[in-house]
């Protein structure tokens, strides 16, 4: 039998999204409906609202959300009804070409969800990332749901599901922060601070947080930052290169995904370091350096997906290292809102006035 819940879906490019009827159906084979219990407001969700990611409307937004098992379908055996779970974008098929080499980070066939769930009049959704997770009950495919530690509560359990895991794996997966390295982000909002997290938990000693906003690097602090610069101001590259003796860092990571922030990165590097992208451009957006810098200055430039996580290997480990006090989670929570107040929510990330609201979906 399908379920009837209530969702937030955007209906056309730009519109403000509303609070509708959804119809989740039955969880089809390797599939399984998911109790929402919390669910962050992204970034990402609004560009798809804009019509940014594509135009495949209507979407059923939200992706950034744990809860509990509802129902599974046939065949599924990573989960069962009544585990806590987070939601994740990335189920790995375990046969294309990255998975086969054993780099199931990169799996290039993640798998969604077979059935769709619709509107009240039989319309299709499209849902976020395929999660859609502004709503009581989504349907998703089982690999999409990674168990944890039911400890850990929903509002700040939820953010790993997106945000804050591509800042903490753009530091520490794809990044490779060591311990002593020196570390500058550029960019602390949701993303960028958890990059900033993460190098912290990595051992890193410097670590410098660039924004053009005094509010956010005062955040930065908070995450773990021993320096911020505010770029509007000053020279980031020349305040970067200050702080470390005039060599540049160990890792440079781009968390706005700007051509200008990106060519900061690139020249804010020491000799042989590593620049991250995890930041994400525009289609139109492009970039020119000097070829012999590039070689000249040795070290690595990579793009950072999803952090370059395994959700079954990030989830709990970052979920058991919060219940221990060394990962700061509830840090990203500005505010909890419920389903009604997803509109205004866009509004407030669009000012950068919060890291996170969270929707709560007993609220």
């Amino acid at each position: 039998m399908a379920y009837e819940v209530k969702g937030v879906v955007a209906r056309s490019k730009g519109a403000p999204v509303t609070v509708e009827t959804v119809i989740v159906p039955d969880p089809g084979p390797g599939e399984a409906v998911v109790d929402v219990q919390a669910c962050g407001v992204c970034h990402t969700d609004l560009h798809y609202r804009e019509g940014g990611i594509n135009d495949e409307f209507p979407f059923l937004l939200g992706h950034e959300a744990a809860g509990t098992v509802a129902a599974v379908g046939a065949g599924v055996t990573n989960v069962a009804v009544g585990d806590y779970v987070i939601l994740n974008w990335r189920a790995v098929c375990g046969q294309c070409r990255a998975c086969a080499r054993g780099e199931l980070q990169y799996c290039f066939a993640t798998h969604n969800a077979a059935q769709k769930m619709t509107l009240a009049d039989g319309t299709e959704l499209s849902p976020a990332l395929g999660i859609g997770a502004f709503v009581e009950k989504t349907l998703v495919h089982s690999g999409q749901c990674t168990k944890v530690d039911p400890a850990a509560p929903a509002t700040a359990a939820g953010l790993l599901g997106c945000g804050v895991m591509a800042g903490v794996g753009a530091a520490i997966n794809t990044g490779g922060v060591r311990r002593g390295e020196s570390v500058a982000v550029f960019g602390c909002g949701g993303v960028g601070d958890a990059a900033i997290a993460g190098a912290t938990l990595a051992g890193a000693t410097t670590i410098i947080a660039v924004d053009i906003d005094d509010r956010k690097l005062e955040w930065a602090r908070r995450f773990g930052a021993t320096h911020t610069v505010n770029s509007r101001e000053t020279d980031a590259v020349a305040a970067i290169k200050g702080a470390t003796h005039g060599f540049g860092v160990d890792v440079a990571i781009d968390a706005v995904g700007h051509p200008a922030v990106f060519e900061q990165a690139f020249y804010a590097r020491d000799l042989a370091g590593r620049v991250v992208l995890v930041g994400v451009p525009t289609p139109d957006m492009q970039i020119t350096l000097p070829l012999l810098e590039v070689f000249g200055r040795g070290g690595a430039i990579k793009s950072s997906w999803y952090g370059d996580c395994l959700p079954s290997r990030d989830f709990p480990m970052l979920v058991d290292l919060y219940r221990q006090g060394r990962f700061p989670l509830d840090d990203f929570v500005s505010e909890t809102i419920g389903l009604d107040d997803v509109e205004e929510a866009f509004d407030n990330l669009r000012r950068g006035e919060v890291l996170r609201s969270v929707v709560v979906l007993d609220k």
